[in-house]
């Protein structure tokens, strides 16, 4: 059996930005008809556009998941050395309050002097 085309659904949201833009675009003169024409358009240019990206998105996704599996297959699980805790490191922490402390220091020596 051959499938039968889908009629592709386009949301009220999509609709209302196509009749929007229509609108926004309008000529003097323009019919009502003419603008509703041109909305369907539209309607089909961003209907096709989110089609192409979801494509997209899912190939990505297929991608990240084939590197994903042959990273895990050819490197199998080894064990960490050093432990991770919840919080991290707290050495970039006391780095950073060192040098802020520093950087205070020198510009109240600057403003002293």
């Amino acid at each position: 059996m051959a499938k039968s085309p889908k009629k592709e659904v386009v949301s009220d949201e999509t609709k209302t930005d196509a009749l929007k833009i229509a609108r926004a675009t309008q000529k003097p003169g323009q019919t009502k008809e003419q603008t509703k024409l041109i909305a369907q358009g539209i309607e089909k240019g961003i209907a096709q556009y989110k089609k192409q990206q979801k494509s997209k998105a899912r190939e990505q996704d297929r991608q990240r998941k084939k590197v994903k599996s042959a990273a895990s297959a050819a490197a199998p699980e080894s064990v960490n050395d050093t432990p991770q805790t919840a919080h991290g490191s707290k050495l970039p922490w006391i780095l950073l309050v060192i040098s802020w402390l520093a950087f205070a220091a020198y510009l109240f020596n600057q403003h002293s002097g």
